[in-house]
């Protein structure tokens, strides 16, 4: 690939909002990450081969490592919207790693269309991770927090 084109990819990536971009071509595959330190470009060669049929795009998802379930109860994100672990900036989180939680008691905050929306405990117990990052976007259904 050329380096120019290379160079106008990672600078693509680093000033939008794609965390993620594969680009395949004849030459090799091509794909930049962004990292929170800035951005992660990885290029492989393609291998001196005739080509092969493309492979069916189940297959290629199957190849996939399955992310590792987190024991315990997952509270998930009821909405897409924005997470917060306290309800004004510099005031107490609601929960931390090892706090007991009652049924019903708000866990955190996302707002969603400039309205924040308390999201409670859907089970009692023990806090044992926090999955959701402050300030950050969350989508529905995404993992939160994991109660034992």
């Amino acid at each position: 690939m050329d380096l120019r084109k290379l160079k106008t990819l990672i600078d693509l990536v680093s000033e939008s909002n794609v965390s993620e971009l594969e680009i395949t071509e004849a030459e090799g595959k091509v794909r930049i990450v962004k990292s929170v330190g800035g951005v992660v470009q990885q290029y492989v060669p393609a291998p001196m081969q005739a080509p092969a049929a493309p492979a069916p795009a189940a297959a290629q998802v199957a190849e996939l490592p399955a992310p590792a379930a987190p024991a315990g109860h997952i509270v998930k994100s009821p909405m897409v919207g924005t997470f917060y672990r306290s309800s004004s900036p510099g005031a107490k989180a609601f929960v931390e790693v090892g706090s007991q939680v009652k049924e019903g008691e708000t866990i955190c905050i996302i707002e969603a269309m400039k309205i924040l929306n308390e999201i409670e405990a859907d089970k009692s117990g023990t806090v044992t991770r926090i999955l959701g990052e402050n300030g950050q976007a969350v989508e529905y259904g995404q993992p939160l927090f994991v109660i034992e």
